[in-house]
């Protein structure tokens, strides 16, 4: 049975946010962050999920965001947290799932979510989780491979393919069998175009390119040094840059409008085109969540 419960949410930064929290009726579990003990749901690798009053609990404290994107079925905003993944729904912050620290996040198209890092306390999967799936939201994981093995720090999604990078760059068409690739350099992020799933990757020697499933690469010349990239279209490429501006390209690099506002420190990036034709940027800088619809020239904060 499905219960819910209310519980605070404590933001990088110190704000309290009243959150909804899905959980089912059991045991409560107390996973540990890296500053606070908390008591959270938790998925175990078959997917059942213990409960906690909210009652006695301390604000959940989300110490790092490690990446953001939307979900393409609901427009729902995702968090990939240190403390598990967080959706912000109708004014809300919701965590569901178990506690993982989600050190490589993406949504395929189709809504089919991927991701890649370290459980946390009791929760059944294995140090790190190599690649694993959700086909429900985040509630419930699976391991789908590489369990053990690999810890995907950049990770992306294409209708055809995932590609991951712990170490050495790697795509899989089946989450199971992998096909290794050379990179130039090791991709600090990876992002892939919605529909072709061309690459791009941003390296301490420059932003790449890729339009063959990463097999070879080619370096684009943003205006600024490119620190987080990603997709919001098959032809545009938007950036945020080591000093904290947001630049954006229409043509595919070919050329490039940089933003001379300087936002703050990036952590995270997504992008989108609407279908009013507008660019939504969401970008998590200097601990808040960021959204610009026209390329960082005015603001608004989400959290």
């Amino acid at each position: 049975m499905i219960t819910t419960t209310r519980r605070r949410v404590l933001v990088a930064g110190g704000v309290l946010v009243t959150t909804t929290i899905l959980a089912a009726c059991g045991a409560t579990t107390t996973p540990t962050g890296n500053t606070t003990s908390i008591a959270t749901p938790t998925v175990a690798g078959g997917g059942s999920t213990s409960t906690a009053s909210a009652a006695n609990q301390p604000p959940v404290a989300i110490t790092h965001i490690h990446a953001v994107a939307r979900d393409p079925k609901t427009g729902d905003l995702l968090l990939a947290t240190h403390e598990g993944l967080f959706r912000h729904a109708n004014g809300e912050l919701l965590q569901n799932g178990p506690v993982i620290d989600l050190m490589g996040f993406t949504v395929a198209p189709d809504g089919t979510y991927y991701a890649s890092g370290h459980p946390g306390a009791g929760v059944d999967l294995p140090q790190p989780v190599g690649l694993i799936t959700s086909t429900d939201s985040g509630r419930t994981w699976r391991v789908s491979s590489r369990g053990g093995e690999s810890d995907f720090h950049a990770l992306t999604s294409s209708p055809t393919s995932v590609v991951g990078f712990d170490g050495t760059l790697r795509s899989t068409t089946d989450g199971e069998t992998w096909t290794t690739r050379t990179i130039p350099a090791a991709p600090r992020t990876l992002a892939a175009s919605p529909q072709t799933g061309a690459l791009l990757a941003t390296t301490e020697t420059g932003l790449l390119h890729s339009t063959d499933d990463g097999r070879s690469w080619k370096g684009l010349t943003p205006p600024a040094t490119a620190l987080l990239a990603a997709w919001a279209d098959e032809q545009t490429i938007v950036i945020a840059t080591t000093n904290g501006q947001i630049a954006t390209s229409n043509d595919t690099g070919a050329t490039w409008t940089l933003q001379p506002k300087r936002i703050g420190a990036p952590q995270a990036l997504f992008a989108q085109r609407g279908t009013d034709g507008q660019i939504e940027t969401i970008l998590v800088a200097d601990g808040a969540v960021l959204r610009t619809a026209d390329g960082g020239a005015t603001v608004e904060k989400l959290l």
